[in-house]
């Protein structure tokens, strides 16, 4: 074939192998990218408004920079930041070695509504081209603040995915409708408490997009809060004649709803202070509409110059708290008295209807109609220098971490249009998502005369895992034992994926539970009186602490998961080692007036009956207790009138109660006798307790309930009145009273306290 000069000739299969070599390549290119788009950091950008959210996004921001490998952090800070009135706080993100992408200036001065309005046109004039400049994958925003709400709206319309911190909350004010707006712009949400998850999910968001993480700042809080050297933070804020415990915390925000009663309500807590005469530092407020005001009232009444005063308008934040932790009280309505004041134990007098939406522990007294200075003066007297338990309602220090997991799963190739979860609201919260959800329980603890024993309890009773050791015989030991069990169950709990709400303890003896108290121990634990258990545990642990005795908390397991569900009137009986109980008149434990209540092992039966334990004579746990059986058990096997045919017993084997018993099935007539002696004076006991409380039922809890259970009920219709006659004995069927009566109190106790 004659070719023309310049023309190409290409063979056919040369031409097959180069489009291979073509189609290869782009594949090769193709996952290449796809590659590196899976390799790709996550670039997220935290924006930062004022000193008290960055508190919250400092530990956030920590924990991003430390994993360089997987997230790009991008930091923009705007609003009060970067005023000199408020202490020019930009600088401290600075000192904390952030590198600042943006700062952006747009507060307008004014300190009233319009300014507000106007601030948050500016912050939407700017940010545009800050957010197209930095393109990060998701924006983390906290809270409530005029400030963040510029910063959601922008990035929703810049199609930006929003992670929010802190939604779901309720304070009282126009807070709460900025903070819902956020929520509803935001994609993914890390709240702080079941309840705030709970209301997420009611405004109709996605539960799978909702992790409840806990509060930030609690993760460095609990850290750092017990530090050595805090008396020297202390003096370099207040002087060198303060004493720890000794100095007020004030700390008030206007309510922009009603200016004029916030200013108000500022001038008589200024009274107040300076009537109650304490050393007080005292924080400038915060910008929004009305803190000039306030400013001009604090200046009138020359606070600034006064000698117990301090007047400051920033403290770093690790200072901070170590300031609110030692503090004699905290006043005002900032959230830090509801949420990181708990932590301490700090008391907490919340002036006003700022923060009384908000979950709060047994710290906080409010004043919600602070109408007069002698009002705010009591509330002063009542709450300066007390210690509460300290509570973990916002957060138990691991929160940083779950947000972090959070983040990792966020799938930039999901849509990013948001999806609503409307009615109805989905009721089931025991999805197995181990970064979403997590189980709430309680620490139980359990200090018998033999063994010492801690449990993880979830809400429905079922204990997740078990610690059970010798009880030591000496105090120091004793205790030693408890906190590391305690401290050990606690660290186990993160892995079991469990929250705890607190630690409940059950223990023998008389207990005052309003004080955590053990007041008279019985014989079977020595070195257990006058001990206060309260705040050892909660110092350790950081969670609130209740106890009670052994017979209320068996009676408190019935009534949440055993035979007393939904029983509004009940006795529970312990036959075990000793006899005790508790009793439960009307929904409520009934302690008494000296908190002997319900000792019913030390009923008196019988004038001229043995010895009890307690020094009288012819009580109840006399006769029927596992120590009075153990003993007429020995008393006849040394008259050599226990054994008889059929019986299995070792020669080397300790006589028990249960050879007394085996003994009478197999017709013993001596075993009995004292059985029917032992069932007697129980059920004479028991048909007492009937004749002066009247309960619907009685249950029978122990190893020796399931033998008294049908004597008893014999007796009850011989002896006792006709109308207490049809009253029914029935038995436990709980394995761990104990443990479950002290979970219990941990699981329904309601922390609200108004004023």
């Amino acid at each position: 074939m004659e070719m023309h000069p310049g023309s190409l000739f290409i063979n056919p299969h040369e031409l097959y192998y180069l489009r291979m070599q073509r189609s290869r390549d782009r594949m090769e290119r193709k996952n290449m990218d796809e590659q590196n788009q899976c390799q790709r950091k996550l670039r997220v950008c935290v924006a930062t408004c004022n000193r008290a959210d960055y508190s919250k996004l400092a530990p956030i921001m920590c924990g991003i920079k430390s994993h360089p490998d997987e997230f790009e952090l991008e930091v923009v800070v705007l609003g009060s930041h970067l005023i000199d009135d408020y202490g020019n706080t930009f600088r401290m993100i600075e000192q904390d070695d952030f590198d600042i992408s943006s700062k952006l200036h747009t507060i307008v001065r004014g300190e009233d509504e319009a300014a507000m309005v106007e601030s948050v046109g500016l912050a939407l004039v700017k940010l545009p081209d800050v957010l197209q400049r930095l393109r990060p994958d998701i924006l983390v925003v906290h809270g409530d603040r005029f400030d963040a709400l510029a910063l959601a709206t922008a990035a929703a319309l810049m199609n930006i995915r929003i992670l929010h911190l802190e939604g779901g909350e309720v304070s009282g004010t126009i807070d709460d409708s900025i903070r819902h707006a956020i929520s509803k712009l935001a994609h993914y949400h890390a709240c702080c408490t079941r309840t705030a998850e709970q209301h997420l999910i009611a405004m109709c968001e996605d539960h799978s997009r909702i992790l409840l993480a806990g509060c930030p700042s609690y993760d460095k809080l609990l850290s750092t809060s017990r530090r050595e050297d805090y008396m020297d933070v202390i003096k370099s804020w207040l002087g060198d004649n303060v004493q720890d415990h000794d100095y007020i915390v004030a700390l008030q925000h206007p309510v922009t709803t009603d200016i004029q009663h916030s200013i108000k309500i500022y001038g008589l807590m200024l009274d107040a202070l300076i009537s109650f005469n304490k050393k007080t530092l005292i924080l400038f407020p915060n910008i929004d509409a009305g803190s000039k005001e306030m400013v001009r009232v604090m200046r009138k009444k020359g606070i600034e110059q006064h000698p117990n005063f301090r007047a400051v308008k920033h403290i770093p934040f690790e200072q901070f708290i170590q300031l609110v932790c030692h503090a004699g009280c905290m006043i005002g309505n900032s959230s830090c008295g509801v949420r990181e004041a708990g932590a301490f134990g700090t008391p907490v007098i919340n002036l006003g209807s700022r923060q009384t939406g908000r979950e709060t522990g047994e710290n906080v007294l409010h004043v919600r109609d602070a109408d007069s200075q002698n009002k705010i003066y009591h509330a002063l007297e009542l709450q300066f220098g007390k210690r509460y338990p300290c509570s973990k309602i916002y957060g138990d220090g691991n929160a940083v971490p779950r947000i972090l997991k959070f983040l990792r799963t966020i799938d930039l190739d999901e849509p990013l249009q948001k999806t609503f979860c409307f009615p109805p609201v989905k009721e089931s919260i025991s999805q197995d998502i181990d970064h979403i959800l997590e189980t709430q329980t309680a620490l139980a603890v359990d200090l018998g005369g033999t063994n010492l024993r801690v449990a993880i309890v979830c809400q429905r009773g079922r204990i997740l895992k078990k610690y059970v050791q010798p009880n030591p015989k000496t105090f120091q030991a004793r205790m030693k034992l408890l906190l590391k069990l305690c401290a050990d169950a606690t660290r186990d709990a993160v892995g079991l994926n469990c929250r705890l709400l607190g630690v409940g303890v059950s223990t023998g003896g008389r207990v005052n539970p309003q004080e955590g108290v053990v007041l008279h121990s019985t014989k079977l634990i020595q070195e257990w009186s006058s001990v206060d258990l309260r705040t050892p545990i909660s110092d350790a642990l950081h969670l609130p602490v209740w106890v009670d005795n052994d017979g209320n908390c068996a009676a408190l397991a019935e009534k949440k998961f055993g035979q007393g569900k939904g029983v509004e009137n009940f006795v529970t009986v312990i036959t075990g080692t000793g006899i005790g109980g508790g009793i439960i008149h009307q929904n409520e434990l009934v302690h008494g007036s000296t908190f002997c209540a319900a000792e019913l092992g030390h009923i008196v039966v019988s004038l001229d009956g043995p010895e009890c334990s307690c020094g009288s004579r012819g009580c109840v746990e006399a006769f029927a207790s596992g120590m009075a059986l153990q003993r007429e058990a020995k008393r006849l096997h040394d008259e050599e009138q226990l054994k008889v045919e059929g019986m299995d017993m070792k020669l080397a084997e300790p006589i028990t109660a249960a050879h007394l018993i085996s003994a009478a099935k197999l017709g013993n007539s001596r075993a009995e006798a004292v059985l029917n002696k032992a069932s007697t004076a129980l059920g004479m006991g028991i048909v007492n307790i009937l004749h002066m409380m009247n309960p619907s039922m009685v249950i029978l809890s122990g190893i020796l309930a399931s033998y008294y259970q049908a004597p008893v009920q014999n007796i009850i219709l011989e002896k006792a009145l006709v109308s207490a006659q049809n009253i029914k004995v029935v038995e436990s069927h709980l394995e761990e009273p104990a443990l479950l009566g002290a979970a219990s109190m941990v699981l329904d106790y309601a922390t609200r306290r108004i004023y």
